[in-house]
């Protein structure tokens, strides 16, 4: 059986994204009032981003239907045991990868949000697919929750929180990423700290960019 294509997880991803198609609108009025110049700034600051989050604090944010198959299938083909996400939001890249690690035979995904709000509903989420004892959400600032009780090698870590904070997160659970691990930054171009970290091979990656917004690295040692 193929949990992402199942019961009850595929009728429930079905729901969340028609949820998220039709919230599109407020995010687009939400990013409207801003000027790209300030857009631009909220998403790179390392301080100011809480303030462009908070305001779409009811919106999904999910990551589109094609990335959430390609996270599916990375962790699959990597038969990923171990899976550490930064951004839960509502949770629909977390039921992707959580189903991989169903048909992989289980493992453990270790996910953070500051949200609180959305911690609920990611959870509510989660239960609703009968994945809750693959995932356990941290709830707070990913600096702090990423910094304890991780395991000591990651399979897969995925990026689709802050984007400032991409090069500070990914420092934190570097020397736990085992050879070959992925990590899948989503629109890594608001951090481009990061982008010239992982794509300098002195750094023991090796990194592409596929499609218009995900970087996909892989660890070299």
């Amino acid at each position: 059986m193929n949990t992402l294509l199942s019961a009850p997880v595929a009728p429930l991803l079905k729901k969340l994204y028609d949820q998220a198609d039709a919230s599109g609108m407020a995010m687009n009025f939400a990013i409207a009032e801003l000027s790209d110049e300030l857009l631009t700034r909220l998403m790179r600051s390392k301080t100011e981003y809480t303030d462009f989050y908070t305001r779409l604090k009811e919106v999904p944010l999910a990551v589109s239907r094609e990335t959430g198959q390609l996270l599916y299938m990375l962790a699959r083909h990597s038969r990923a045991q171990t899976i550490v996400e930064f951004g839960t939001s509502f949770g629909i890249s977390t039921l992707h990868l959580a189903a991989a690690l169903r048909d992989n035979g289980g493992g453990k995904l270790i996910t953070t949000e500051f949200e609180p709000s959305k911690v609920a509903q990611a959870q509510a989420n989660i239960n609703a697919a009968s994945l809750a004892d693959l995932v356990e959400i941290r709830a707070g600032d990913a600096l702090q929750t990423l910094a304890v009780n991780l395991p000591d090698r990651i399979d897969v870590l995925l990026l689709d929180g802050a984007k400032a904070l991409y090069p500070e997160v990914l420092a934190l659970l570097e020397q736990r990423l085992r050879p070959g691990a992925l990590v899948i930054a989503d629109d890594a171009d608001y951090s481009p700290d990061y982008l010239a970290h992982v794509r300098n091979r002195a750094a023991g990656y090796l990194s592409m960019l596929l499609g218009d917004d995900v970087e996909l690295s892989i660890r070299l040692a």
